[in-house]
C-alpha cells in the first residue's frame, strides 16, 4: 500500500511539474483505438496536465508506416493503442524510445511481456481476443445459417456476405492473417484466406470498419476483435459476437514513444497517465470494452472474458518482427488479394 501511494504521489508531482510552463507545453499524439476513445484520450489528458494535444486517428497499420516515413523527421510524440505486432516492429525498426514507467507494477503480467519483447520500446495497454460478428437480422433475412466457426465463414452461402480490413492498412486484419497461420499452419491457413477471400465483398482500411458496416446492415458479418462487436451490441444494433469454435489469435494493444520526439518530455508524462486505473477505466464510457493492462482499472461487464474463450498461444515477437510481417504481407498481396472474387 504504501509502495502504491509513493507511485500515486509521484506521478501527481510529476504532472504538475512545472507550474504554469505545462500550459506551454504540446504533445502530438498519433492514437489507433477508435475514434470516440481517442477523443476522450486527448480531452481527458488536456484536463489533466493542460498540456495541448494535437491528436491524429488512423489505423495501426497506417500509423506504422507514417512513423518509419517520419522518420528522419519527426512529427509524432507518442502512439497509443493499436495491435502490437506494428509496434513491435516500430521496436525493431528503432523507430521508437525505449522507456521504463514508473507504473509498470501496476500493470497485468501481459503487458509487461510486451514491453519485454520490444526492448521495453512498446508496453502493453490493452487485450482483446479475436473473432467475429454478425447481424441476426441480416441473416435471418437471408436464410443463413448462424455461423459459430471459422470454417462456417468459408461456406458458399456467405458469398458476398463477409466484410474484413485489409491487413497491410490494418492490424486487426493482420492478427487474423498470423493467428491463422499459427492455427492451421501456413499452407492451410493461407488456404482459409483465399477461401474466405471468395466470401469478401470489401476489404476495408480500418479493421472495426466492418463490423459498423455490419451494425448498419451493409454486411451480414464482420471480422472483428470481439470487443469491437460487443460495442455495437451496447449501442443497439442487431450484433451477435461470436468466439470461433477452433480457437482465435488475440491482441495486446500497445503505446510506444516516438523516436527523436519533439516533445519528449510531455510524451513522458502522457506515457505514465494512459498507465493508471483512472485513466484505462474510462473507455466503457464510449463503449470501448477491452480489458485495460492496469491491474485496478475498473472492467465493464460487457468486456470479453478471455478466461473462457479458446486462445491460441500467439507468438508475438515472430509475428510482429519486421521481417515476417513483411513476409506474410507480401504473401497475401500475391496470393489472395490479387485473386478474383
Amino acid at each position: 500500500m504504501k509502495t502504491a501511494l509513493l507511485r500515486s504521489a509521484a506521478l501527481a508531482a510529476l504532472m504538475m511539474a512545472g507550474g504554469a510552463s505545462a500550459q506551454a507545453e504540446s504533445l502530438t499524439l498519433y492514437c489507433s483505438a477508435d475514434e470516440a476513445w481517442c477523443q476522450q484520450i486527448k480531452t481527458g489528458f488536456e484536463e489533466k496536465t493542460g498540456i495541448t494535444v494535437d491528436m491524429t486517428r488512423k489505423s495501426s497499420g497506417e500509423t506504422y508506416a507514417q512513423v518509419r516515413a517520419e522518420a528522419s523527421n519527426p512529427k509524432g510524440d507518442v502512439w497509443w493503442g493499436g495491435t502490437g505486432d506494428p509496434h513491435l516492429q516500430a521496436a525493431e525498426e528503432n523507430l521508437t524510445e525505449e522507456y521504463v514507467s514508473p507504473m509498470r507494477g501496476e500493470l497485468h503480467d501481459w503487458a509487461i511481456k510486451q514491453a519485454e519483447a520490444a526492448g521495453n520500446k512498446t508496453i502493453g495497454v490493452y487485450s482483446g481476443a479475436l473473432g467475429f460478428g454478425y447481424n441476426k437480422d441480416l441473416l435471418a433475412k437471408n436464410g443463413l445459417p448462424e455461423p459459430k466457426c471459422w470454417a462456417d465463414l468459408t461456406k458458399p452461402e456467405f458469398k458476398g456476405q463477409i466484410q474484413i480490413a485489409n491487413p497491410n492498412s490494418s492490424g486487426t486484419a493482420y492478427t487474423t492473417l498470423a493467428t491463422m497461420v499459427q492455427l492451421m499452419g501456413e499452407d492451410k491457413g493461407f488456404d482459409y484466406m483465399k477461401a474466405l477471400h471468395k466470401n469478401v465483398n470489401q476489404y476495408t482500411k480500418s479493421g472495426s470498419a466492418p463490423i459498423k458496416a455490419a451494425g448498419l446492415g451493409e454486411t451480414t458479418v464482420g471480422i472483428v476483435f470481439m470487443h469491437d462487436a460487443v460495442a455495437q451490441t451496447a449501442a443497439g444494433f442487431p450484433i451477435v459476437t461470436v468466439a470461433p469454435c477452433e480457437g482465435t489469435g488475440y491482441e495486446i494493444g500497445s503505446m510506444s514513444l516516438i523516436k527523436g520526439a519533439r516533445n519528449a518530455e510531455a510524451a513522458k508524462k502522457f506515457y505514465d497517465w494512459a498507465l493508471t486505473a483512472e485513466m484505462q477505466g474510462k473507455a466503457k464510457d464510449v463503449k470501448s470494452f477491452q480489458l485495460p493492462s492496469n491491474k485496478a482499472a475498473t472492467v465493464s461487464e460487457l468486456t470479453p472474458d478471455l478466461s473462457t474463450i479458446k486462445l491460441i498461444d500467439y507468438d508475438f515477437k515472430k509475428y510482429g518482427s519486421s521481417e515476417e510481417r513483411k513476409r506474410l504481407l507480401g504473401k497475401w498481396d500475391t496470393e489472395v488479394s490479387s485473386l478474383p472474387q
